[in-house]
C-alpha cells in the first residue's frame, strides 16, 4: 500500500522535514504559498531571511545527519559561505568583556546569507528524494481528535473552508500541481490525504486554530517579546578584508537600558551583510546616516569604524517579527496520530541567539530516528517525536528567554527566584570565558547545540566558572597586527 507524507511549509524546517520523512514513505508533497526562487534569492514568506541567520555546528551535523552523502556543507563553502571558528575566527564583545582567541578552534558555524542555505538545501533535497514541491495553501487539516489523515488546501490566497474537514473528494499530488483537484477553481482545490502530515509552516502557522477545529484544545502558548527590530544592510568586503573575523558587539540586558547591538557577518559573493538590533526603546533607523551613527554609538565602536569605509549595495531592510514564542505541544492531553510539527511552527526564538535553524534541523533529526524505529503509522509516533522535539527547543529557549526578559519593556516574561539564579551563574560563566578557555569551551559547546544544557553543570565548568577569568580583561577588541591596519584603513569616522 502507498504511503504518502504531506510537509506544510518548503522553507528549512519543511524541506529538511521531507529529507527525514523521504526514507520511510513512498512520496512526499511539500506545499508552499510562495512562488521559491531558483537560485539564493529572497522570498516574501520569510521576512526575517534578510537579516543575520549562523548555522550552528549542531545543527550543520544534523544535517549531514538527515542528507547522508550530500556533503552539506562542502557545497555550501562551495557557494561563497564561509566556515567561522568560534574559538579563532570571532571578535565578540559581551556584556561581561571582549572574549579572546584561542589557539583551539572550538566549533565551527556557517556563515552565509539565508537564502543561499534555503537554496541550497531544497535542491539537494529535491535532488535526493524527489519530494513534490506544489504552491499550494495549506487552511486545515483533514480528520478529527484522534487521527489526521490529511490536509484541506486552498487556491492561492484563499481563507475560506479553514479548520478541520472530512477528506471527501481528496485530490492527488499531481491533480494539485495540476489544478484539477476536488473545487479546483473554486474555495478549494484538493483535500490532499496523507499517513503523515508535518507542520513546518513558520512563525505563522494556524495549527493551534486547526487543533481546536479537530477538537484537540488547550494548547498552552507563550510569548516573549523584547521588542527586537534588526536592520540589515549589505555592503561589498573592502579589498584586503576577505578573512576578517566575523565582528559582533553584543547587547547587554542587565543594565536597566534597551539593548543595542551589531554585526558584520562575512557571507557568499565577497560581501558583508551588517545585522543591527535594538530592544523596545532602542530600536535601530532606517536611512543610511542614522543606520551608520547607531554602530558608533554602540558599546564599542568597531562595527562602525568598519563599515564607514566600506561600499553599501543595498537599502536598509528593517523587520520586527523577532519575539520568542512557544506551543507546548508536547503538554497537550491528548494528541491527534499522524500530526507533527517542527520549526518555527513549534517555536520561534529571538534571532540575536542564531539557534532557531538549528533546533529545526534537531527536530527533523528527532522525526526521522522515530520514523525509522516504527515507520509513519506506527501508534503514537506523533507523540513521540513532539516529545522528543522538545528537548532541543527548551535548551534554546532558555538561552533566548533567560535574556529577554532583562530588556527594560520585554513583555510576557517571568523574573522569579529561579529565573535570578540562573541569570547570576550564566553571566558568571560568561564573565569567566573571557579569560578562561574550559569556561569558553562550555559556553561554545550549548550555543553551538552540540551540547545540552547539563554541559554547563559538569564539575571542570563549575570549576571554571566559580574561579573566574584567568587572564586579565581585554582591553580593545582582540585583532592581530594585520587586522588592526585593516581597521586603521576603513576607519572613515575622523573624517
Amino acid at each position: 500500500m502507498s504511503r504518502r507524507a504531506v510537509v506544510i511549509g518548503a522553507g528549512l524546517a519543511g524541506m529538511l522535514a521531507a529529507a527525514a520523512v523521504s526514507p520511510a514513505v513512498d512520496e512526499v508533497i511539500v506545499l508552499d504559498r510562495d512562488d521559491l526562487p531558483e537560485g539564493p534569492e529572497h522570498r516574501k514568506g520569510l521576512p526575517q531571511g534578510r537579516h543575520a541567520h549562523l548555522l550552528m555546528a549542531g545543527g550543520l551535523a544534523a544535517m549531514e545527519q538527515l542528507l547522508p552523502g550530500a556533503d552539506l556543507r562542502r557545497r555550501l563553502l562551495d557557494r561563497g559561505a564561509r566556515e567561522i571558528s568560534l574559538g579563532q575566527d570571532m571578535v565578540v564583545r559581551t556584556p561581561e568583556g571582549w572574549f579572546r582567541r584561542w589557539r583551539h578552534p572550538g566549533p565551527r558555524m556557517i556563515s552565509c546569507s539565508r537564502a543561499l542555505l534555503d537554496w541550497v538545501v531544497r535542491e539537494v533535497v529535491r535532488e535526493r528524494t524527489g519530494a513534490d514541491i506544489l504552491k499550494a495553501h495549506a487552511v486545515g487539516l483533514l480528520g478529527g481528535a484522534r487521527r489526521v489523515h490529511g490536509v484541506r488546501v486552498a487556491a492561492d490566497g484563499n481563507e475560506a473552508g479553514t479548520g478541520a474537514g472530512t477528506g471527501a473528494g481528496a485530490g492527488t499530488g499531481a491533480e494539485l500541481a495540476a489544478g484539477t483537484g476536488a473545487g479546483a477553481g473554486a474555495e478549494l482545490a484538493a483535500d490532499l490525504v496523507a499517513d503523515l502530515v508535518v507542520d513546518a509552516s513558520g512563525r505563522g502557522s494556524r495549527v493551534v486554530r486547526w487543533l481546536d477545529a479537530l477538537g484537540v484544545s488547550g494548547i498552552r502558548e507563550r510569548t516573549v517579546d523584547a521588542g527586537l527590530v534588526n536592520a540589515t544592510r549589505i555592503y561589498r568586503t573592502p579589498a584586503g578584508a576577505e578573512r576578517f573575523p566575523l565582528t559582533m558587539v553584543q547587547s547587554d540586558p542587565y543594565v536597566g537600558r534597551p539593548g543595542r547591538s551589531g554585526m558584520v557577518m562575512p557571507i557568499e559573493g565577497d560581501r558583508w551583510m551588517v545585522s543591527l538590533g535594538g530592544t523596545r526603546g532602542g530600536e535601530p533607523p532606517a536611512d543610511p546616516e542614522g543606520f551608520l551613527r547607531y554602530t558608533l554609538d554602540l558599546p564599542d565602536p568597531i562595527v562602525g569604524r568598519l563599515i564607514s569605509g566600506a561600499e553599501p549595495l543595498t537599502g536598509i531592510h528593517l523587520s520586527r517579527s523577532t519575539s520568542n514564542v512557544r506551543r507546548y505541544l508536547e503538554k497537550a492531553r491528548d494528541w491527534p496520530e499522524g500530526l507533527v510539527v517542527l520549526g518555527d511552527a513549534l517555536a520561534t526564538f529571538n534571532p540575536a541567539y542564531g539557534q532557531g535553524m538549528s533546533v529545526a534541523a534537531l527536530g527533523a533529526r528527532v522525526l526521522r530516528e522515530e520514523l525509522r524505529q516504527a515507520g509513519p503509522t506506527a501508534p503514537g509516533l506523533a507523540r513521540r517525536v513532539q516529545r522528543g522535539v522538545a528537548g532541543p527547543v527548551e535548551a534554546a529557549w532558555a538561552v533566548a528567554v533567560g535574556q529577554d526578559i532583562w530588556y527594560p519593556g520585554s513583555r510576557g516574561g517571568r523574573r522569579g527566584p529561579a529565573e535570578r539564579l540562573v541569570t547570576a551563574y550564566s553571566r558568571r560563566l560568561t564573565k569567566a570565558a573571557t579569560g578562561s578557555y574550559p569556561a569558553a569551551a562550555a559556553l561554545w559547546d550549548v550555543t553551538s547545540l552540540t551540547a545540552g544544557p547539563a554541559r554547563l553543570l559538569r564539575p571542570g565548568t563549575l570549576l571554571a566558572t566559580l574561579n573566574g577569568p584567568l587572564l586579565p580583561p581585554a582591553p580593545r577588541p582582540p585583532l592581530t597586527e594585520a587586522e588592526q591596519k585593516i581597521l586603521r584603513v576603513l576607519d572613515h569616522t575622523t573624517e
